[in-house]
């Protein structure tokens, strides 16, 4: 635990309303703490997993094992030594929480995305990429009609087991070209025909959706919306209004919380009003690359001043990090990378560097020493420095 200091402590600078259009004013500093806070990488952490992803909102699946897979990442550095993979796996075979999209979530909020399943590939004026989309799915109803009939009668499936039927082939310059089975599940998926019922090693299993999603009414589509945006800026305390789109979430907030602006950083804000005026007591914290703090690369820039990339797509000889090296989060201030990697056959927690963006101090030094092995001690691993 970081040792309470005044600090620590300060409470953000803000505006005393936003009614009649007041918007907050925050330092960075303040802005770096609602993030952390509302990220549960507090100096008390919580306790109960499935608590903590309903707060998350969502857990991204990534199964590069480089140092451990992401979702188990991301839940040991809130949960610390009281998390285990296996507890993970359990939240998952009980149906608490289910696979949409490639990330984990409370199966309760499928409900939230039911409108938009139900008015697939979207509402109002289409793009033409959603058109093309459209008329591909159409084009191979056949097969489509095929998996659903195997999959009812056969249960759960991987798509290396499911015909390939297709009249028209998924053409793409990526490596999706001539996938076609994976491409159609992934649009069924979001048609919210079927659904991933388990992870076999590096491969889904498929089954009807009836069969693995609560069978909750859907939400209206802009109330679903609003709450979505909602939940989301809880979960990440300040966040743009807009942002790039992205595949399985948005990054931005659309009109949640309230207006703010961040000292020193150019544009408008939107923060969740129940983070303005908290507390803040923060420790050391070791992250996945993919840890919602740190996967909006454009914040992490402006408000944390922290310079990364996720370098596992770079030759080696290029790479000033490692392959999948973790963020270091020191109380509101990322500090450092660990270039780490496990090694399962030796059974060992291999640490290459520990990059210093900040000089240590003997206190964080410590600190982080006592996460790395706790890391070691998630894993079932030795520690080998």
């Amino acid at each position: 635990m970081v040792p309470p200091n005044p600090a620590n402590r300060r409470r953000p600078s803000v505006a005393p309303s936003t009614v009649g259009g007041v918007v907050h004013t925050l330092a960075r500093q303040d802005a770096r703490r609602i993030a952390a806070r509302a990220q549960l990488l507090e100096a008390a952490r919580p306790t109960d997993l499935l608590t903590v992803v309903r707060h998350l909102g969502l857990v991204q699946v990534d199964l590069t094992a480089a140092v451990a897979p992401s979702a188990d990442l991301v839940c040991w550095s809130r949960l610390g030594s009281s998390y285990a993979p296996a507890d993970l796996d359990a939240l998952l075979e009980a149906g608490s929480l289910v696979e949409l999209r490639g990330v984990l979530r409370p199966a309760e909020d499928i409900a939230l995305f039911r409108a938009d399943m139900q008015d697939w590939p979207g509402r109002g004026p289409l793009t033409e990429w959603q058109v093309e989309i459209r008329e591909w799915v159409r084009a191979n109803d056949a097969c489509r009609r095929d998996i659903l009939e195997l999959l009812r009668s056969e249960g759960p499936m991987p798509a290396r087991e499911l015909p390939d039927t297709c009249l028209v082939p998924w053409r793409s310059t990526g490596w999706t070209n001539n996938r076609n089975v994976v491409r159609l599940l992934d649009f069924m998926e979001s048609r919210g025909e079927v659904a991933v019922a388990a992870r076999e090693g590096l491969g889904r299993l498929w089954d009807l959706a009836g069969r693995v999603y609560p069978d909750d009414p859907a939400v209206p589509a802009e109330e679903a919306r609003r709450r979505r945006d909602q939940r989301r800026l809880a979960s990440l305390g300040i966040a743009r209004s807009k942002g790039p789109m992205c595949p399985a979430e948005p990054l931005d907030a659309g009109d949640a919380g309230e207006p703010a602006v961040v000292e020193g950083v150019r544009g408008t804000w939107r923060v969740d009003p129940a983070q303005l005026g908290q507390p803040f007591e923060g420790r050391a914290a070791l992250l996945s690359p993919l840890d919602r703090l740190v996967v909006d690369r454009k914040r992490l820039a402006e408000l944390f001043e922290f310079d990364y990339q996720l370098e596992m797509y770079k030759p080696a000889a290029q790479r000033r990090w490692g392959y999948w090296a973790l963020p270091i989060l020191y109380a509101d201030r990322l500090v450092g990378k660990l270039d780490a990697a496990a090694d399962l056959k030796a059974g060992v927690l291999r640490v290459n560097a520990v990059h210093e963006d900040v000089a240590f101090t003997p206190a964080m030094r410590a600190e982080v020493d006592r996460e790395v092995a706790d890391l070691a001690w998630m894993l079932e691993l030795e520690l080998d420095r």
